[in-house]
């Protein structure tokens, strides 16, 4: 009758033991490295997100909109809106593709042209690298504009707005 285990079993069991924790360390070691990976991609999903949001909100509550058209891949964007992203009331909102970054700017006075004048005071919002940015009037409806947005490392916008005060 026996009322212990022998080194050899203690030895395998052990063996077996590490074995398992070697899988589930290696487990867990991906599965931290996945989420590390699919943060990254949330974040810029929300970024995106939020870009879009801005565009549309710009857009659809504007009471005037001017377009430039500087060549087939840059447009300037003069616009008064209801929407601010810095508590002002009813300010003018110009979106500028300078290099190879896209800028909303804010500005209590109307911008008068571009280039923009060197006392213009207004807030800039940098909406991250962008290779095209062009906007499009309806030719039927005044109200109606197309936005085409391309931001690297993200999916193309092309957004259908209204202008709900125009």
């Amino acid at each position: 009758m026996r009322k212990a285990f022998t080194l050899i079993e203690m030895m395998i069991s052990i063996s077996i033991l590490s074995i398992l924790m070697l899988f589930l360390y290696k487990s867990y070691a991906e599965l931290n490295r996945s989420n590390t990976t699919y943060t990254q991609v949330v974040k810029d999903l929300q970024k995106q997100e939020l870009i879009k949001k801005i565009l549309y909100l710009d857009v659809s509550l504007a009471s005037q909109v001017t377009i430039i058209h500087r060549d087939r891949k840059k447009d300037v964007v003069f616009l008064q809106t209801n929407h601010s992203l810095h508590k002002r009331i009813i300010p003018y909102v110009a979106y500028i593709l300078k290099g190879k970054r896209l800028y909303r700017l804010e500005s209590l006075r109307n911008f008068k042209g571009y280039p923009l004048d060197a006392g213009s005071d207004f807030v800039v919002d940098d909406l991250g690298e962008a290779t095209l940015f062009r906007m499009y009037k309806g030719k039927t409806k005044k109200n109606l504009f197309v936005l085409h947005v391309k931001l690297k490392k993200q999916e193309d916008i092309l957004l259908k707005i209204k202008a709900l005060n125009i």
